[in-house]
């Protein structure tokens, strides 16, 4: 399965995600319905500055999702926040949310000096730390963190 690609999308038919929020529905998780619901009704479209939408084709086929957003829960506008990464069952384990994530940082690279998630899910906690990603206990705000630029302390 080498057909894979990353495309940063501008403008997003919401409906062609519809496979991959219905999926994520049947393995108990909402966001993908919540990012489907904020783009329409433009409360989250990752068209602000420094804010990116990226997803994953197989041929013509949707089979992952990963944006970037400005973390409101920040006091500072220098960082950044993954929001809604998914990839579909069938297409896992072929790198696809490392290529998505991967997409995300050098997005964030140019805007953020700080990049935070949050997560419950523990496979997704080893994920992240697998891709440089710090653990934090002290935020109710986000649980990892990725330092993007050196020269700011966190």
């Amino acid at each position: 399965m080498s057909h894979f690609h990353i495309q940063k999308v501008e403008i997003l038919d919401t409906q062609l995600l519809l496979p991959l929020a219905e999926e994520s529905a049947r393995e108990g998780f909402r966001h993908l319905g919540r990012l489907m619901n904020e783009y329409a009704n433009g409360s989250n479209q990752f068209d602000q500055d420094g804010e990116a939408l990226f997803i994953a084709k197989l041929g013509s086929d949707i089979v992952g999702v990963c944006g970037l957003n400005r973390d409101h829960y920040a006091n500072g506008a220098d960082v950044g926040r993954v929001r809604r990464l998914y990839v579909m069952p069938s297409v896992r384990r072929f790198g696809i949310g490392r290529m998505l994530l991967a997409s995300v940082i050098a997005e964030a690279r140019k805007s953020y000096h700080l990049l935070v998630l949050k997560t419950d899910n523990h496979q997704a906690d080893v994920f992240y730390r697998s891709l440089g990603f710090s653990m934090n206990s002290d935020s109710d705000h986000h649980t990892h963190f990725l330092v993007l630029n050196v020269t700011n302390e966190y």
